[in-house]
């Protein structure tokens, strides 16, 4: 299945995709559908009002995730393009419901930076209550997969050795279109072709099969610090080819329009605008 939260003119409104139309699931979002013990029956089975694809809103696939926990330094050549070894765990920080933008809104450069990036990530989303999992449990809690670009503000990012400052500015991650689940991409561990295109210009090109961890892991690692929640989100990592790590470096400006894609789950499409 197809999941989406999109924006309509009654709220935001969770649904599934059907050809060219978008089914309501009797859910507000899918944060919401994911709570459910159940939600795989109940959003297959859902017969509710429908929206056509074309024009549709989406809103961040989850508005209010509890916590989104992002992975740095997980493709190898994007490890070795920023100088650093590979890494034996998972390099982890947050973010926080207040940065998430829909797959195609604005995003809004903030005044107060002059390098401001892009990152293409595979997010995973979580559909059950997950704590300490081992891999049979870990593989259960994947809802399904979703695009995020994880736009850093790398001036303030490298401003300390820790880089949340960098990543959590409001209204700058978009994150969808579509939760898709798992048997629609080869399963919880998916190769997956991932890039970012600014202005027709491919600057990201790789395959989720080369993450140093993956899926599965990440949920087993990162539920044995902390409960993962339905509707968390996991960002797992970018490949080469940030403008951070380009020879000039080159940063998004007002007027940009930076695509995030990944192969069966869509695209982020989002045009730069000035503060």
């Amino acid at each position: 299945m197809k999941l989406a939260t999109i924006r309509t003119s009654a709220g935001t409104r969770a649904v599934r995709l059907d050809g060219d139309r978008l089914v309501d699931l009797g859910y507000a979002d899918l944060g919401e559908l994911f709570a459910e013990a159940d939600w795989q029956a109940r959003a297959a089975a859902a017969a509710g009002p429908t929206h056509p694809v074309e024009g549709a809103d989406f809103a961040p696939v989850v508005p209010a995730p509890s916590k989104i926990i992002c992975v740095g330094h997980n493709y190898t050549n994007h490890i070795k393009e920023m100088g650093r070894e590979l890494p034996n765990h998972p390099t982890l920080f947050p973010k926080f419901a207040e940065t998430l933008l829909g797959a195609g809104d604005d995003i809004v450069k903030p005044a107060e930076t002059d390098a401001f990036d892009w990152e293409v990530e595979l997010a995973v989303v979580i559909g059950e209550r997950v704590r300490r999992a081992d891999e049979q449990q870990a593989v259960a809690a994947i809802a399904g997969f979703t695009v995020m670009n994880d736009i850093s503000v790398r001036d303030w990012q490298f401003r300390t050795i820790e880089w949340t400052q960098g990543k959590i500015w409001e209204a700058t991650t978009p994150v969808g279109p579509y939760v898709v689940t798992p048997d629609e991409v080869g399963g919880v561990r998916p190769c997956l072709k991932v890039r970012t295109v600014v202005d027709g210009q491919v600057m990201q090109q790789d395959d989720t099969g080369t993450l140093l961890f993956d899926p599965v892991f990440l949920v087993q690692y990162i539920s044995t610090v902390i409960t993962l929640n339905p509707g968390d989100i996991i960002a797992t990592g970018t490949p080469a080819g940030v403008g951070n790590a380009r020879d000039p470096k080159v940063f998004l400006l007002p007027g940009n329009t930076v695509v995030t894609e990944i192969s069966g789950l869509g695209a982020c499409t989002n045009k730069v605008v000035g503060a």
